[in-house]
Parts: C-alpha cells; sequence; structure tokens
C-alpha cells in the first residue's frame, strides 16, 4: 500500500475550522455523490501512514509568532473562492487515487487466493513424497538385512568348496601315481612285444625281398626281349611313315607345279591383256586417221561419197573391234582377280611367315643362339632351334632341338625386298576389293618396326605398289581414291599419330562398326587422302615423332605401342560402272616380353601388363576363329586391338603374320614363345573372304 503525503497550506486553527464549515455546505458536481470531508479525512486515515517524526530535541525551541493581517503587514488576503476551487481540486485528486487503491486491493486478493490454493495442492504433494520416503526407507532396511544374511551363506559356501577341493585333490593325486606306475609297467611290456614282432618282420621281408628280386629279374629279361621286338616295328612304322611323307612331298610337288601352271597362265593373261592394250591403242589411232580422211573427203563428189561410205563403215568395224577388244580386256581382268584369289586361297586366308633378323655389329658370336633352317634355300618353311640345356635328375645335360613350320621362312641374309615380294601379291587382293591385314609379333628388338615403317619397308613398298598399280588400270576403266589413317594402341586407349601431339591420351576415339557394310571408323582422327607416295614418307615421320616409346632393360628404343596403319581403297569403273572398296591394315605390334626378363616398374610395368593382356586376347580371338562354329563368341570386345581389327581378323579376310625371332641366345625364351604362338596361327583355318564390291546401274 502506498503512502499518501499531502502538501496542505498552513492555516492557523480558526481559518481552518472556517474552511470545514463551509466544506459541509458545498453539494458535489453532479453525476457523484461526494463524501463529507470528516468521513474523507478518516477514510484517509485508513490508509495514510504519516512520516515517522524524530524525537524531539530536549532543547526548548522559541514558539513561533502568527503574524496577523493589518494594514502595516505584507500578507496576502485570503481569497475565498480560490482557496475553496483548491480544495475541490485536491479533493477529486484524493479520491481517484482512494478508488485506483481499492482496485489493487481486489487484484491482490486474488493473487493471495491463488497462491493459498497452489501452497494446499504443493502440502499435499509434500505429504505423499514423505509417505513413498518412509515406505523406501523400510524396503531399503529389509534388503540390507537379507544382504548381510546372504553374504553369511556365501562365506560358508566358499569355505565348504575349499575344502572339497582339497580333498579331491588329494584324490586325483594318489589315483595319478597310480595310473603311472601301471602305464610304465604296459610300456615295458610292448616295448619288448614290439621288439620281437619287428624281428619277425625283419625277417619275413628279408625272404619276400630275395623272392621279388628274383621276379624282377625274369620280367626285366621278358621287357629286354619285348623292347627289341618293339623296336623292329618301330622301325617299320618309320619306314611307312618315310612312304608317307614321299607321298606327301609328290602331292606338294603337285601343288607347287598346278600354282606355277596358275602362275603361267597368269603371266599369260597379263600378256594378252598388254596385247589387247597395244591393239586398241592401234584401233584408236585408225579411228583418228579414219576420221581425218572423212572429213577430207566429205567435200569431194561422188566418188567421194562412196569412199566416205566404205570409210564409214571400215570406221564401224573398227569401234566395233574396239569395244569387242575392251569387253575382252575386262573379262580377262575379271578373270585375272578371280584365278588371283583362287590362288591366295589355295595358300591359305591366313598365313604365317617367319624372319630372323641378323646380329648386329655390337652383339658378340658368343652370345648367338643355334639356329639352323633344314630346307635352307630360296622356298625356305621350316626353322630349328636349339632350347636351352635341361639337368635331367641323374645328372645328365641335354638340348632340346624345336622345329617349326610355316608358310615361309626369312634367314638373317632376307631383305625387306624379298620379304615384300612374297606379299605383293596380298596387297593386289586389298586393291581388288578384299580387306587384307599384314601384322608383326615379336618380342622387343626382333626388328618388327623395321620391317613395317621403314625407308623400304612393307608400308613404303605397299603404297608404291598401289599406285603403281591403279596407274595401270586406269586405261581399262578404273579409277581409285587412296585414304589413310594411323593409330596406335596405348594402356588400351586409342591416340591419333597423325593428330596434334599434346592432344595424345588426352582425346577420346571411339571405334563403330557398321555390320551390314562391314566397315570400321574412329571418332575424331585425321584421315588424309594419299594423292602420291611422298605423302606416305611425310606421314610415317609425323607418326614417328608422334609415337609412345619408352626405355626398358630388354630395349633403349622400344615400342610401348600397337601402331595400326589404316589404307582404305575406293575404286569406281567408269565402263561398267562396278565399284569395290578394300581395307589394308598394316599393323606393327608392341614387343611381348615377359615381366621377369623386361624389369619394367612402374608406369612401364602397367605398359607391359596391358601389352602382354591385348596379345592374349588377340591370341584368344584367332584360337575362337579355329573352331570353326557357326554362331560361335569371338571375343573381339576383349580388347581395343582386337575390336579396331574385326572385320580384318574373321572369315571375309585375308591375314598375313609375321613372327620376327632376335637370334641373340638370351632372348631365347622369348623366342620359343614366339613361335609357339605362331604355330598356334599357322593351324588355324578361317572362311573364304569375300570380295566387296556393287554395280552401279
Amino acid at each position: 500500500m502506498s503512502k499518501l503525503s499531502l502538501s496542505e497550506p498552513k492555516d492557523t486553527p480558526i481559518e481552518q475550522a472556517t474552511l470545514a464549515n463551509k466544506a459541509r455546505k458545498i453539494p458535489l458536481p453532479s453525476g457523484n455523490t461526494r463524501v463529507p470531508l470528516r468521513q474523507a479525512k478518516s477514510t484517509c486515515q485508513l490508509t495514510y501512514t504519516p512520516p515517522r517524526r524524530k524525537p524531539k530535541s530536549l532543547q526548548k525551541t522559541p514558539s513561533a509568532i502568527v503574524p496577523f493581517l493589518t494594514k502595516s503587514s505584507q500578507l496576502k488576503a485570503w481569497e475565498h473562492d480560490t482557496r475553496l476551487q483548491e480544495l475541490e481540486t485536491f479533493a477529486d485528486t484524493f479520491f481517484s487515487k482512494i478508488s485506483q487503491v481499492g482496485q489493487n486491493s481486489d487484484v491482490m486478493k486474488d493473487a493471495i487466493n491463488l497462491y493459498k490454493s497452489r501452497v494446499e495442492e504443493l502440502e499435499k504433494n509434500r505429504d505423499e513424497i514423505m509417505a513413498n520416503n518412509c515406505t523406501l526407507r523400510i524396503e531399503m532396511e529389509s534388503m540390507k538385512n537379507k544382504l548381510s544374511t546372504a553374504e553369511e551363506a556365501l562365506k560358508i559356501a566358499e569355505t565348504e568348496h575349499e575344502i572339497a577341493t582339497d580333498e579331491h585333490e588329494q584324490r586325483l593325486r594318489i589315483e595319478t601315481d597310480a595310473v603311472r606306475e601301471e602305464g610304465q609297467t604296459q610300456l615295458q611290456n610292448l616295448i619288448s612285444q614290439h621288439q620281437n614282432e619287428i624281428e619277425d618282420l625283419r625277417r619275413r621281408h628279408e625272404r619276400e625281398l630275395d623272392n621279388e628280386r628274383s621276379t624282377y629279374q625274369r620280367e626285366i629279361s621278358q621287357v629286354t626281349s619285348q623292347s627289341a621286338l618293339d623296336t623292329q616295328k618301330v622301325h617299320l612304322e618309320v619306314a611307312n611313315r618315310d612312304r608317307q611323307i614321299e607321298a606327301l612331298q609328290r602331292d606338294l610337288r603337285t601343288a607347287r607345279d598346278d600354282i606355277e601352271a596358275e602362275k603361267l597362265k597368269n603371266r599369260e593373261l597379263r600378256r594378252n591383256l598388254d596385247t589387247s592394250s597395244s591393239n586398241t591403242l592401234t584401233l584408236e589411232s585408225s579411228v583418228r586417221a579414219l576420221k581425218a580422211r572423212i572429213e577430207f573427203l566429205e567435200s569431194g563428189s561422188q566418188e567421194q561419197s562412196q569412199a566416205f561410205e566404205r570409210l564409214q563403215k571400215q570406221l564401224e568395224d573398227a569401234l566395233a573391234e574396239t569395244n569387242e577388244a575392251k569387253e575382252k580386256l575386262r573379262k580377262e581382268e575379271m578373270l585375272r582377280r578371280k584365278l588371283h584369289n583362287q590362288v591366295q586361297e589355295l595358300k591359305g586366308n591366313i598365313r604365317v611367315f617367319c624372319r630372323v633378323r641378323p646380329t648386329l655389329n655390337f652383339e658378340p658370336e658368343s652370345d648367338i643362339a643355334q639356329i639352323a633352317f633344314p630346307d635352307g634355300g630360296e622356298d625356305c618353311k621350316e626353322i630349328a632351334v636349339m632350347g636351352p640345356e635341361e639337368r635331367s635328375s641323374l645328372g645328365t645335360v641335354s638340348r632340346k632341338q624345336n622345329a617349326f613350320s610355316f608358310d615361309r621362312v626369312f634367314g638373317p641374309g632376307n631383305q625387306n625386298a624379298d620379304v615384300f615380294e612374297e606379299i605383293s601379291q596380298l596387297v593386289q587382293s586389298a586393291l581388288d576389293g578384299y580387306n587384307v591385314c599384314i601384322f608383326c609379333y615379336g618380342q622387343t628388338g626382333s626388328g618388327k618396326t623395321h620391317t613395317m615403317s621403314s625407308a623400304d619397308g612393307m608400308i613404303p613398298r605397299a603404297v608404291h605398289q598401289i599406285y603403281d598399280t591403279a596407274k595401270s588400270l586406269e586405261e581399262k576403266g578404273w579409277t581409285y581414291t587412296m585414304e589413310g589413317n594411323f593409330v596406335e594402341v596405348y594402356n588400351e586407349n586409342l591416340n591419333d599419330l597423325l593428330g596434334k601431339a599434346d592432344d595424345l591420351d588426352k582425346k577420346k576415339h571411339e571405334i563403330r562398326h557398321d555390320m551390314q557394310r562391314c566397315k570400321t571408323t574412329i571418332t575424331d582422327v585425321n584421315t588424309v587422302t594419299l594423292d602420291s607416295p611422298e605423302m606416305v614418307e611425310t606421314i610415317l615421320k609425323r607418326a614417328a615423332a608422334n609415337r609412345s616409346v619408352a626405355a626398358t632393360k630388354a630395349n633403349e628404343r622400344s615400342s610401348r605401342s600397337h601402331s595400326v596403319f589404316i589404307l582404305r581403297l575406293m575404286g569406281h569403273n567408269k565402263i561398267t560402272g562396278e565399284r569395290c572398296e578394300g581395307t589394308l591394315n598394316l599393323v606393327d605390334l608392341a614387343g611381348s616380353e615377359r615381366l621377369s626378363h623386361s624389369g619394367a616398374t612402374g608406369d612401364r610395368l602397367k605398359e607391359t601388363q596391358n601389352i602382354n593382356r591385348s596379345l592374349s586376347c588377340l591370341g584368344d580371338v584367332i584360337g575362337a576363329l579355329g573352331t570353326g562354329k557357326e554362331g560361335g563368341h569371338i571375343p573381339y570386345r576383349n580388347s581395343k586391338l582386337t575390336y579396331l581389327l574385326q572385320f580384318s581378323l574373321g572369315g571375309n579376310s585375308k591375314t598375313l603374320m609375321f613372327v620376327m625371332v632376335s637370334p641373340l641366345q638370351a632372348h631365347l625364351g622369348e623366342t620359343l614363345t614366339s613361335l609357339k604362338f605362331a604355330t598356334k596361327v599357322h593351324n588355324t583355318h578361317i572362311g573364304t573372304a569375300k570380295r566387296v564390291s556393287k554395280i552401279q546401274n
């Protein structure tokens, strides 16, 4: 409750009484009932707390002199109306504060009642909690009693258990000692018994051994006699095999004679073609002369008109003979292609050539392996390699001779010209509209890149032959367009060797096959139109600069990627409207060597692993093609190399494999591995190749 502090004017007692009487007589304003002043003062005393008075001093203060209103005093006279108005204003303010204090008192009463009810609820909760607490204390005391009882029982049980354990251990010791003594007694008895049995068995086995020795001696004498009989049979079989070999050699000579006859026919047909070409030129010159004679005689008389008719008839006969000669020439060209394809099919659509590189100047003769050519000569087809030394279990040292046979074997003395003479006919097949694939296989440093991409290698020679042959076919109506790509397969990624060096291993290339046209394309590679043979030398130099080459222990300049030169030949005959499209793939495979020999580590190790994986996939594809199952799965997609050469390895192609051999003894293991793989390819037979051609109306 706030204290009321009212400041009243200090008046005399007489003036205060007069003002009180006047206040009793003044009515309140309309709408309110005013309380008399005395009653208001009494009400104010209920809530008003006067301030504490300070204790009076023991000394008496002099009483103040009350001034009076006189003429000479400076006091102002009292205006009753103004004073009365001030009192009414004070009274209104006083009553408003009293009403406000009453309202606050009601609010406080409600709050007090609310707090009382809350206190009662809390007291009830406190009583309940006290009751629960007493219950829990009682339960805790009972649990303590039970726990002490259980601990005493546990101590008693532990004591009894220790006593029982001691008794049990004592019984076990007694029993163990008894069993040990009994076991030792039995062991002594068994040892003596076994010694007796061993003596009996030894005597029995000695008797049996003597019997067996005599039996084996009899059997050895029988086997010796039987081996003599078998040796005689073997000699007879060898004689029969020799006769069979002679018969096969006669058949082979007959086949060679047939091939030579076919070659003679081919040469005769070519001579006839040349003769026909010269006749055609002669007839064309005659036609031109007759035309000039006709122009000269047209201005003549009737005689000249008759002569003109005769000349016109001669001209028509000459033109007819010319057309007949051209038609015969085209037929002979078709016959030549047919016979050429038959000759190639007789040789086989997949052939294997072997080439042994010559020794280099810095390679000593002591490091040269023993390699022989049993049928050495111009048409060598066999090679024999003396294997490494092998020590038997008895300590004897022996060496095995490994013999291999291929379609053609080139020794160290043969040059690139000799090699190309054998493959030139396959290049002609590419011009005739067939897919041809020639690839070199072998370990690093065996001469693959020299054979394929050197100045007189297979790629430049093949392009020169194609240009010469295409030029000779122009007079027969054929025009050829040649396009080339040069790509490499490095770590199972394709790189464009004719592109920018900065794009290698960054630009993505995809292989796409047109299954209907049997055509392969590579995305985002540079295709070069080969206008002249010099253009081939330019792209070979650019490819050699871009090709991935790294150093290994096997070779200082070992090619670490497969390079593929793709030459597309599109031919069109203006006379017959015939079109043909052939593809020549010249592949220089990366070096095939075992990890233990190459000594590769890091990135070189990854390269060697990818190279061996792709070469293994190539062997799997060739093996699957050799099974000859229709509809069988051929794993072309296992490697980028085989997927790129899909249409050049299957039945619709002619394939030639060069297996390159190093003459060094240190490379003997890799040499035998390469020759065995080549033998596997040589024993594979694929289907007949088909020519890609069509007639345009």
